[in-house]
């Protein structure tokens, strides 16, 4: 997901990326317009923002990849003639205002509650200065394994270093206006302590929220009372000083001139705030983009303090990366829950838009999220099973070794092996451990009643009858000859190629919950293929003497 590569500016291409409607296009061209009428700056900013209270987690994850691809788009429609970057914000001078749940000891960190982030010792020991400090590496090492361009950036350092001192000097000059827009979304009792500016106590190093006495905008201070009462005059400049966090949004935008934010929808009503208080530091607020949060199997919004919902370990453990990317560009506006189901059907879009993108047009190669997740370029990988196909292999195979899947495999699918298709070798990993984890232990088995005995005993008959070396069409039709014979299984509602009735999905269903032991699987014939007729026939007979369900 890198965007640094040179770009293929195909006139086809180019073309096509104009009348896109794919959504990295559509923001993009919001910059495009942005800039209407006037030269592009040296540089156009994409900025994501990231609070280091906890480590970086799987929305840490979606808003790079998502802000990489609008960027890409963006590199797309200027013809690669722009400058860009990507800047990734530490909010680490934040207070700490609650002690983390994964630490090790969390007493030991009871008196740093308040001060900076990059204050708080490291709890977690080694090398790391802070706690903030050792976050902020683990956020880099994130971003590193999963190839992003971007460069990093720490509010303690922009602050200390004076990088913000400009705008903390405007912020007091323009505190007035910048009070107007904010005491109105405050309740009474908070109006009447508010300040935009949170000094950093002299004397305890905490990130004070206490209101002001006096701003005095033509010597750049401040002066409030400390925590033990005495009154203290502050410079706003030099890191003594930070501003609050719905002023600190604007004011970042307004100092670095960012083009370009995307924040969850938890953002949008405060967004309104962050852009009039860019205005007001005399900045011109940046293109947004609102995402919809994640939910948990359950509709509830994920939280990392709840602890529902999947971590991004969790995802990678069981399925590649690209998966997880996948994920990400679809329906960003749309809620959608963040669950173990939804990986096995997230790893095979994956590979069918992969496998469809060298026969689609460029209007439709554009509208495809391999194009956006791989920056243009997307491998060439032809995957001969599917994900949920080697689940269900291992379902009716027991296996535990992908040895055992490759038998099945090898000797059914000609000319692969994992040598010729390491990727479909990398999947077979992850589905033994997905069905380990999350199959296995809910697979219940069930005996199959008097009419399913007569269809399997027919399935099982008529698969005898077919070569040995069966394709899984011919396996499919033959399942489907034995199901219309059967009133239980017709749907008058379909129509066979005969003109009869055709097949209600029952038939299938009953297949997988007597043999497999599930709700669902791929296509019938697919399996039956892949795993042998031999021995899909034994599997059937060991359901109609009652071993499957005992």
């Amino acid at each position: 997901m890198a965007a640094t590569a040179s770009i293929d500016l195909n006139p086809e291409m180019l073309a096509a990326a104009a009348e896109s409607k794919a959504w990295p296009f559509e923001e993009a061209r919001k910059i495009v317009d942005r800039y209407k009428g006037r030269d592009f700056p040296e540089t156009v900013l994409f900025e994501t923002g990231y609070g280091p209270s906890g480590l970086p987690h799987i929305g840490t994850f979606g808003e790079v990849a998502r802000t990489t691809m609008v960027r890409h788009a963006f590199r797309v429609l200027t013809r690669d003639k722009v400058a860009t970057r990507l800047l990734c914000f530490s909010d680490d001078m934040d207070g700490m205002r609650k002690i983390p749940d994964n630490v090790p000891d969390p007493e030991f960190l009871k008196p740093y509650l308040h001060m900076p982030l990059t204050s708080v010792p490291n709890p977690f020991g080694g090398d790391y200065e802070s706690f903030g400090h050792h976050n902020n590496a683990m956020l880099r090492r994130f971003l590193d394994t999963f190839g992003f361009d971007y460069e990093f950036a720490s509010a303690t350092d922009y602050y200390k270093s004076g990088r913000f001192d400009a705008m903390l000097l405007k912020a007091a000059e323009k505190y007035d206006a910048i009070m107007k827009v904010m005491l109105p979304t405050l309740g009474e009792e908070r109006q009447a302590t508010y300040s935009p500016f949170l000094p950093i106590s002299p004397k305890t190093g905490r990130v004070l929220y206490v209101p002001m006495k006096k701003v005095d905008a033509a010597a750049g201070t401040i002066t409030f009372d400390d925590e033990d009462g005495e009154e203290t005059t502050l410079e706003v400049t030099g890191g003594r000083v930070k501003l609050q966090w719905k002023p600190d949004f604007g004011m970042r935008w307004a100092a670095l001139d960012v083009d370009f934010e995307m924040f969850g929808k938890d953002h949008q009503t405060n967004s309104v705030i962050y852009d009039k208080i860019c205005a007001i530091l005399g900045g011109k607020p940046p293109e947004h983009f609102v995402y919809e949060l994640f939910l948990d199997e359950v509709g509830q919004k994920i939280s990392k303090s709840k602890g529902n919902g999947l971590t991004i370990d969790e995802w990678l453990t069981y399925a590649p990366t690209e998966s997880l990317g996948l994920y990400m560009f679809q329906r960003p506006r749309q809620a959608k829950k963040l669950y173990f189901d939804v990986i096995p059907k997230a790893v095979d879009e994956y590979y069918s838009f992969l496998s469809a993108y060298p026969r689609q047009d460029w209007k439709e190669r554009l509208g495809n999220p391999v194009w956006h997740m791989h920056d243009g370029n997307p491998p060439a990988i032809h995957l001969p099973v599917t994900f949920a196909l080697l689940l269900n292999l291992v379902s009716a195979s027991n296996a535990h070794d992908k040895s055992v899947l490759w038998g099945f495999i090898s000797r059914h699918v000609e000319g692969v092996t994992p040598q010729t298709h390491p990727e479909l070798d990398r999947l077979t990993d992850y589905a033994i451990r997905y069905f380990d984890d999350f199959v296995k232990p809910t697979k219940v088995f069930r005996a199959p009643d008097e009419v399913e005995k007569q269809a399997l005993a027919g399935l099982s008959q008529a698969l005898g009858e077919l070569p040995e070396n069966a394709d899984g069409e011919a396996i499919q039709n033959a399942a489907l000859n034995v199901a219309r014979r059967i009133e239980r299984y017709q749907d008058h509602a379909k129509k066979s190629p005969e003109g009869g009735p055709g097949v209600s999905v029952v038939f299938f269903q009953m297949i997988y919950q007597v043999l497999i032991g599930q709700e669902r699987g791929p296509r019938f014939g697919s399996f039956a293929a892949l795993y042998g007729i031999a021995e899909t026939r034994t599997l059937i007979e060991k359901a109609l003497t009652g071993q499957l369900a005992a």
